[in-house]
């Protein structure tokens, strides 16, 4: 069975709730998943393991239908940019699951970047300021 399956359809002010957690948890303590830049969808580090985090829902809305490649920027930002928005009915944040860091809960975004012979897995931090509902 697919993980997204499993996991709960979060609509957007869940998101909002996540994010705003996360910003706050992001002015405690330093922690260990903070210590990679991902203000911007980077690949996962070798330091973060899946065991650092916990699954708390999914921004894809039909495991069984696919969600569309369309990306949203626009002012010009793109896909790897620190201050692209989170726009969850876009690529790829339509195929995210968002997790929390089980030492200081902040909050991310994952999915897996394949094609051809690679697989990657992205992980990028859930900043409330760039969460837009469009």
């Amino acid at each position: 069975m697919h993980k997204s399956l499993k996991l709960p359809v979060l609509d957007f002010l869940s998101l909002q709730a996540l994010a705003s957690r996360s910003q706050n948890a992001n002015n405690a303590t330093p922690c260990s998943c903070a210590a990679s830049d991902s203000a911007g969808w980077i690949s996962l580090p070798a330091s973060l393991n899946d065991s650092d985090f916990q699954e708390v829902g999914t921004l894809l809305q039909d495991p069984f239908a696919e969600p569309c490649f369309d990306e949203y920027h626009p002012s010009g930002t793109r896909y790897d940019s620190p201050d692209a928005p989170i726009a969850p009915h876009y690529f790829p944040y339509n195929r995210c699951t968002v997790s929390v860091c089980n030492t200081c809960g902040r909050a991310y975004l994952r999915y897996t970047e394949a094609g051809g012979y690679f697989v990657d897995r992205r992980i990028r931090w859930l900043n409330p300021a760039l969460l837009v509902d469009v």
